[in-house]
């Protein structure tokens, strides 16, 4: 074989094997060291592109973290689905509060705040924990007293006539659905107390010294379906796409670097003090510069005890590929919730990426150097 014919050989093996990667077989992975990349939980096509516009920057480009910032920042502006930023889902009192989270893959910093009121700037506060504390997270009032103190807007009123007017139709409703169970009432308004507690003393001497010391909301402990308990029929109709969602982004910047990052405003008529999975690190979101990232939405309360984030991560440092890793974390979830709903994206450190989900059909977005626009993935159980 002379040196041509050699040559034409190999460029045309390169090709084949250029067409492999990119057709993935079967939903499998896309993409593959085409940096800068961006990846985002659902169809919401201008986070990704405020996030594109930082890390695709002359030069170096912008950095992964900021360009993660950007993009939650343009969803909590834009309200996507409603689920993200002030406005958005009301918990039972009618009020909407945030969380979200950012990941530095490089340091492994996480900054993260949850349950935050009256500042509209849940992934900025979150950045601000990171670059200026050395707590991972904050909570409640006092995350809204530190987002305040170092210069975000507030106290600002995070509803919105949207959300009032979904609050109002729902306590027309009787409250219903809700995330309570146990309780009376069961099909109205609360005040909600505990059903079914027996007298005092009619208990083991465990139950007993546990319910002397910490009240009988405790007894449910010993229930034995209390613990991995399915999810019902009445939960399941609370989760949905457009009132139980979060937007998860990754970034890999111009130099590699990875970064992650989450917000939402929580599940709509949550229980007041409820945090989701979103500022949880590795449920919601994780990132590592030696690895790839991960970005999770759905089911919070089921998620988040499971760090699937976490798992895909891990999974694709033992070696498994994107898909395989985001496939496993959801099999490890519906195999004790077969009714649970959600989904990841895994992106390796090369750029390839995959979804996995599970109770309805996903999208993530995504954006890189060798396309002109962001395209949406649709990934179905």
């Amino acid at each position: 074989m002379d040196r041509s014919s050699a040559g034409f050989l190999l460029r045309l093996l390169l090709l084949q094997f250029s067409w492999f990667l990119a057709l993935g077989g079967g939903g499998a992975a896309e993409g593959g060291d085409l940096f800068p990349v961006v990846v985002s939980t659902w169809p919401f096509r201008e986070a990704v592109r405020a996030a594109w516009e930082v890390v695709k920057a002359g030069g170096a480009g912008g950095s992964a973290v900021d360009a993660v910032v950007a993009g939650c920042s343009a969803c909590e502006v834009l309200r996507c689905d409603g689920t993200v930023g002030p406005g958005g889902s009301p918990d039972e009192n009618g009020e909407t509060t945030l969380d979200a989270l950012i990941m530095n893959g490089i340091t492994m910093e996480i900054g993260a705040v949850a349950a935050m009121r009256y500042v509209k700037d849940g992934i900025k506060a979150a950045k601000l924990v990171m670059e200026h504390t050395g707590h991972t997270l904050l909570v409640g009032e006092k995350a809204t007293a530190f987002a305040i103190s170092m210069g975000l807007a507030g106290p600002t009123n995070l509803s919105s006539p949207d959300s009032m007017e979904k609050w109002s139709n729902w306590r027309q409703n009787h409250c219903q659905p809700n995330f309570w169970k146990n309780v009376d009432p069961a099909g109205n308004c609360g005040p909600y107390h505990p059903i079914n507690i027996p007298p005092f003393g009619s208990m083991d001497p465990v139950q007993n010294a546990v319910v002397e010391t910490q009240g009988p909301t405790c007894q449910g402990w010993f229930e034995s379906n209390n613990l991995l308990e399915p999810t019902n029929s009445h939960f399941k109709s609370v989760i949905n796409r457009h009132n139980h969602d979060t937007i998860s982004m990754a970034v890999i910047d111009k130099m590699g670097h990875v970064a992650a990052g989450t917000s939402t405003n929580g599940a709509a008529f949550k229980i007041p003090g409820r945090v989701g999975d979103g500022p949880i690190p590795g449920s919601s979101a994780y990132a590592d510069d030696e690895v790839g990232a991960c970005g999770a939405t759905g089911d919070g309360d089921i998620m988040m005890r499971f760090l699937p984030c976490y798992q895909v991560v891990e999974s694709m440092r033992r070696g498994m590929e994107p898909r395989d890793a985001a496939m496993d974390a959801i099999s490890r979830i519906s195999r004790k919730y077969p009714d649970f709903v959600g989904a990841v994206f895994a992106i390796n450190k090369k750029g390839v990426h995959a979804g996995a989900c599970h109770g309805w059909t996903f999208q993530y977005s995504v954006r890189n150097s060798s396309m002109r626009d962001v395209e949406v993935f649709t990934v179905t159980p």
